[in-house]
């Protein structure tokens, strides 16, 4: 048994993995509670997807394959070089998981081999299911189980050598395996995701209220962003990673052996021109970021965060692409692009919602029109 885990180990590595441990499969129970008791408190509100029923299927191995007895709990580093720099003027930032291809493929691709290559080792088919966090598994908690990581206050998982940048990735086997012991670490009295999250979407150790979290509103949020949470995005427009640049943890992270091709349509830096985003249309942004994480926001949504991002960086200059905004995009884009010449505020901005609220005929978009030019400051 000894023999075929070291096996397992440094064959996952040679797939490209930079962590791997293994737990049993028996169910994750308690994990599994406190999933629904944050279903039952509003706090994953927002994410139909996200049910009572798919929580009970993801925290019992048992049921997404029968006579399951391991899971090898797998991590893949996505942490580039990046920059430290806050973005120019006019340029919207995009997190990092997100500067490389979309990891769902990369993942399941090498997933896939490894169990391949350990039925050739075996000279036998292994039962297995695989899944990255597009599947019911209750990820997070089979990693801190296994000790590939432990839970942070922020609920990312984090890792001794690769701090949280880590795509999570699951085995579920027929192989008797021997578990690997939970990590004993922790984060100690550290509260700098908590204090630092500019929308206060940890609302306890370890309890994130999905509504105000920048990812969700920037991803997920097919719907209007909030009035008063749009200050609080500032220039990200897609996913955030606030929470996880003030971790210590991550200060040491080591960067992966096998990396991610990066997203050429996103660059390493993370940071791509506002105006260009809100002119695209539908063929040019498939073009752009086919094959890429952004594709989950769709391009009204990457378009109506480009006009927040416009809105709190208030640059005047601004005032044309939005103008454009207001002629051409979908009432989404047009809505908050109204709210985005509000706040840049000056003669041009106010002429553009005062021509807007005489052809304008959503009523939604006439009322972000309407509040703008409310608050309007010359």
């Amino acid at each position: 048994m000894q023999d075929l885990k070291t096996h397992i180990t440094e064959y996952a590595g040679q797939c490209g993995f930079d962590l791997v441990r293994i737990t049993g499969a028996n169910a994750f129970a308690e994990e599994r509670d406190a999933a629904l008791a944050r279903i039952q408190a509003g706090q994953m509100d927002g994410l139909p997807w996200f049910t009572e029923s798919r929580v009970r299927r993801g925290a019992d191995p048992e049921a997404l394959l029968p006579g399951a007895r391991s899971i090898i709990c797998l991590g893949l580093s996505y942490l580039g070089p990046g920059s430290e720099e806050p973005p120019e003027p006019g340029r919207g930032k995009i997190a990092r998981y997100a500067r490389v291809k979309d990891y769902h493929r990369v993942m399941k691709r090498r997933m896939k081999a490894f169990v391949r290559g350990l039925e050739e080792h075996l000279g036998e088919t292994v039962a297995a299911r695989w899944y990255v966090d597009d599947g019911p598994m209750l990820d997070r908690a089979a990693a801190a189980r296994s000790g590939l990581g432990w839970f942070g206050k922020s609920t990312n998982i984090l890792t001794p050598s690769h701090g949280s940048w880590v795509l999570l990735g699951q085995v579920i086997t027929d192989l008797e395996l021997m578990p690997d012991a939970p990590s004993k670490k922790t984060c100690g009295a550290c509260v700098r995701c908590i204090d630092d999250c500019p929308t206060g979407a940890i609302v306890a150790p370890y309890v994130v209220d999905n509504a105000r979290c920048i990812s969700y509103q920037t991803i997920e949020n097919r719907g209007v962003i909030p009035v008063e949470m749009r200050p609080l995005i500032g220039d990200w427009i897609f996913g955030c990673d606030i929470c996880q640049d003030v971790c210590p943890v991550n200060r040491r992270s080591k960067l992966p052996q096998l990396p991610i091709p990066p997203a050429d349509a996103v660059g390493a830096a993370g940071e791509v021109d506002l105006e260009e985003i809100l002119s695209l249309t539908e063929e040019e942004f498939r073009n752009r970021f086919q094959g890429t994480s952004v594709m989950r926001a769709k391009r009204v949504g990457l378009q109506k965060n480009a006009c927040v991002a416009l809105g709190n960086a208030g640059n005047r200059s601004a005032a044309p692409a939005l103008e454009r905004a207001m002629e051409t995009g979908e009432p989404m884009v047009r809505g908050h692009a109204a709210w985005a010449l509000g706040k840049i505020a000056g003669p041009k901005a106010k002429a553009v919602l005062d021509q807007s609220l005489t052809t304008e005929d959503d009523p939604y978009v006439r009322g972000e029109i309407e509040a703008a030019l409310r608050e309007f400051v010359l």
